[in-house]
């Protein structure tokens, strides 16, 4: 695997950016790894982080690089601060960086296919809420999206921390609407007739976002969608994570 750091200006932002990427790399002969690269352009999953983290810590906390290795897909780990993926009232664009910018300049940088069926999202606590509203809001552009401990009902965490969030989103009235709802974007994306991604959802039981994992849940089952549960003991600590990503990629429809 190749593992590269880029730091890179973002227009929207108006900011110089960070992220991290591995990229397959064929070497048969690398001790202890399982390696694969194809020779079209990659598969890629964009993997988000939480609020508390930036784009190092996937790679600092698990072992993404090797879980992927022998999948031949790229990793792309992008630094998004704590915006919640939110085009911010006091602060910056998050969101339009995200869902358009960031993947434009990655591709741009490397052969990263641009294709529905080989693009994916993930993410934990923020970036879980982070990667269902890019599947849900931008179904054309994910096959794939999983969520590990999401914050998938920001209306309750507002309410505990307005401040932040008053921040973010200038009131919870936004909170109610396209694209920082996910249970609004959920209910018109079933009923607009597009593809809908593939969905994955995990949450330890002893997790403090359980409750609100457990509410998006019967919100998606009422909709029909694509949704794949899982739940078991675990709180909200990398140890579950390293457990779940692993559970991820061998869910991924990457064949």
């Amino acid at each position: 695997m190749a593992l590269i750091q880029c730091d890179f200006y973002s227009e929207v932002l108006g900011l110089s950016m960070s992220m991290n990427v591995i990229l397959p790399q064929a070497a048969p002969s690398q001790i202890g790894m399982a390696s694969h690269a194809g020779q079209q352009k990659h598969k890629t999953l964009f993997l988000l982080h939480g609020l508390s983290d930036d784009h190092t810590i996937w790679l600092r906390r698990t072992s993404i690089e090797r879980y992927v290795a022998e999948l031949g897909i790229a990793v792309v780990m992008p630094a998004v601060h704590r915006s919640f993926y939110t085009d911010m009232v006091l602060g910056g664009n998050y969101w339009t960086f995200i869902s358009e910018e960031l993947p434009a300049i990655a591709r741009s940088f490397f052969p990263l296919s641009d294709r529905r069926e080989d693009n994916f999202v993930a993410g934990l606590s923020m970036g879980g809420y982070g990667a269902f509203k890019l599947a849900l809001n931008k179904p054309e552009s994910f096959a794939a999206a999983a969520s590990l401990s999401g914050a998938l009902h920001l209306r309750d965490l507002s309410e505990r921390w307005p401040f932040e969030y008053n921040l973010i989103f200038g009131s919870t009235n936004q909170l109610n609407e396209l694209p920082n709802c996910l249970f609004l974007a959920a209910e018109q994306l079933a009923a607009s007739g597009k593809p809908i991604p593939k969905l994955y959802q995990c949450c330890g039981t002893e997790d403090f976002l359980y409750e609100h994992n457990a509410q998006f849940l019967e919100h998606a089952l009422k909709l029909r969608l694509p949704l794949t549960y899982e739940e078991g003991p675990g709180e909200h600590e990398w140890g579950y994570w390293d457990k779940q990503i692993q559970r991820v990629l061998a869910w991924l429809p990457l064949k």
